[in-house]
Formats: structure tokens, sequence, C-alpha cells
């Protein structure tokens, strides 16, 4: 068999696992089976073939792309701590937050070799904690096996089942009831460098909206409860400021209520346009209060604009980008006023809404 033929039976069988896992709606498994697939086949290769240079061992590759997506999900994390942190004040609804990223080895294909990857021994670890989080001012390493929450131990979790994803997503959840119950929780863990150890992390209020990398996505969207970021979306290339203001965009939705009010209203190209128009005008004010350059917002829309609107071919549910640039530069003095006026970019009291919130915006952020 030719190199050519391999390395077309080998997208091919990629292609199939990827496709099989992403019709499940489960794009991080997807990007796992990828992973471990291309290894498998990779070390078949050593011997099938003779090589120029001897590839990276199977646990090498697969440690690369888990350290990858690990720094794409802490980059998230951190940009919307500050997002969300910095404009506590302004929101309508807080709730308290450690800024901490679980990773369960069970949504892997093959946990046994995460676990050796990663060096753990159970099936919970830290994947990523904000900057400037209790989390992460806690010194919880990267990867530390998390041994127990709340006095209840990971090894008494139920099984994951084939619906793996939901038990992290269950875990979470109960981090956040935990919080918002008593404000703060007790998390055991250990490392190869720590032995044992009990950390109790207070819950900082923050606005109410979580963020999420997501494996094999070239797309940032909201949902009204969190911010979702594809792995493969372009601003990962830009300048953090810009990014963060891609980040902005998308919170702003959640915040302002936009996907409660597309519900009770209707998805009419009219009405997407307006929501779109309002959350383009509101990132320079959120990014002001996060710490970042206001006008990010305008840098950023005419740094992604002109190869994303889609041009002339555009549907009408969004202004061009160069009028989208102009609404945001338009905002800029106006959040120059209100940090010399309030001391703050105080966009519950000065922004200018184009809608008014749904009856039931308020419910649809968790």
């Amino acid at each position: 068999m030719t190199k050519l033929a391999i390395g077309l039976a080998v997208r091919l069988v990629i292609g199939r696992v990827t496709n099989a896992a992403l019709r499940r709606g489960r794009s991080r498994t997807a990007t796992c089976l990828k992973i471990l697939v291309r290894t498998t086949i990779a070390a078949w290769l050593t011997t099938a073939l003779p090589a120029k240079a001897a590839p990276a061992a199977p646990d090498t590759e697969l440690g690369i792309s888990l350290a990858n997506l690990q720094q794409r999900d802490e980059l998230i994390q951190s940009i919307g701590w500050r997002l969300i942190a910095g404009n506590a004040s302004f929101c309508s609804k807080t709730r308290p937050s450690i800024g901490l990223l679980l990773l369960d080895v069970a949504s892997y294909s093959k946990p046994d070799l995460v676990r050796q990857t990663i060096g753990i021994n159970g099936d919970i670890a830290v994947q990523a904690r904000a900057a400037g989080s209790p989390a992460y001012l806690a010194g919880l390493p990267v990867h530390s096996e998390v041994l127990a929450i709340e006095g209840h131990a990971m090894r008494d979790l139920p099984p994951a089942g084939q619906q793996s994803w939901r038990r992290l997503s269950d875990l979470h959840q109960k981090l956040d009831e935990t919080l918002a119950a008593r404000g703060a929780l007790d998390i055991e863990w250990r490392s190869a460098a720590h032995a044992p150890a009990v950390t109790t992390l207070v819950g900082v209020p923050v606005c109410a909206s979580g963020f999420e990398v997501i494996a094999g996505s070239k797309r940032a969207t909201a949902n009204g409860r969190r911010v979702a970021v594809g792995a493969e979306f372009i601003g990962f290339s830009y300048p953090e400021g810009l990014l963060a203001a891609a980040i902005a965009h998308e919170l702003a939705h959640n915040l302002l209520g936009h996907p409660a009010w597309l519900d009770e209203n209707g998805r009419k190209r009219r009405n997407i346009r307006m929501t779109e128009r309002e959350a383009d005008r509101l990132m320079p004010w959120l990014l002001a209060n996060g710490g970042y350059d206001p006008a990010a917002a305008e840098k950023f829309m005419r740094a992604w604009g002109p190869g994303n609107d889609g041009g002339l071919l555009r549907g009408r549910t969004h202004d061009g980008w160069d009028e989208r640039a102009k609404f945001i530069a338009a905002e800029l003095p106006l959040v120059r006023q209100s940090e010399i006026r309030a001391g703050a970019a105080d966009w519950a009291q000065y922004f200018a809404r184009d809608i008014q919130p749904a009856a039931s915006a308020s419910s649809s952020i968790e």
C-alpha cells in the first residue's frame, strides 16, 4: 500500500468517526476521537512505512492536543471572568462564582490514556482557572486531581454512561448550586507535587453567564446562559483585546436578554438585526469595565468584518461590517463620558436600549 493510499484511508476513518460523534451533538467527544484515531494510526504507520523521522509517541501527541485545548479553555475563562466580574455592578442578575472549569476523563473515548497523560488516578481534574478568580488565586494546579467536593468523594459519582458529557454538566451545576446556597465550597485535591489538601473557595459576584470552548466549531454564539466559542474560531489568532471584543459581543446578548426577547417576539430578520446592533453597541461598555480598551470593539469589527460578514450575499439579519463599526464607534465617547461622570462605564444607566427586555428575560439566564 502506498503512502497516498494510506493517507486517504486515514482521512476516511477520521472523518467517519468524527462525523458520527458530531451527529450525536458531542463536539468535544468528536475531537477526542479524532485525536485518538490519529495516534493509533500513526503508531501503525511507524511499522508499516519507512519514515525519515520517527513520529511522536501516541501519549505525546495526545498530551499536546490536551494542552492546546486546555490553554484555549483557560484563555476564554480568563477573558470571560474579567468581563463578568468587571460588569457585575451593572448586571440585573448576578451569581457567586469561583472561576473553575473541571474535566471528566469519561468524556474521552480512552479515559485510561487521558489519566496517564495528565497524571491522575480518578476521573475528575481541574481543566482551567480564570485568571484573577478564587480558583486561580488559591493556586489549584491545572490537571490536579479533584478527590472530593463538599465532602462528596468523586469516586462515588455515578457511572458516566453513554451520555458521558452529562455527568460533568451535572457536576458543574452542583458547584453553582452550592455557591448559591452558602457562597463558598470545599475542594479536596492533589497533584504530583502536592499531597491531598482541602481548599475552601469563596465565590465572587459576577454577571450570570458562563463560558465554554466547543471543539470542532468555528463560531461564537450565546444562548442566554453561556457563551460558546469554537476551538477553531478565528478570534484565537487575534490579540487578546480583539478576542475579548468578540466575547463581549456574545456576552451582551446574554446580559441584554436577547434570546428570551427573540423567543417572545419572533426571529424575524428585523428583530435579529436589532439584537445584533444592540450587542455591537454594548461591546465597548463591557470591555471598559473588564479592563480592556473599549476601542478594541471597533478594531475587532474592522479586522473580522471584511472577510466574514458575507458582503453582498449576507442575510439582512446583520448590518454590514462597516455600518457595525460605525455604530460601535459612536458609543466610545458615551463610554468615556460615563467613566468621567460615574467612575465606570455604567451601561445600566447610560446605555440607550433599542428594544424592551422580554418579560421572561430574567429567567432565561442562570
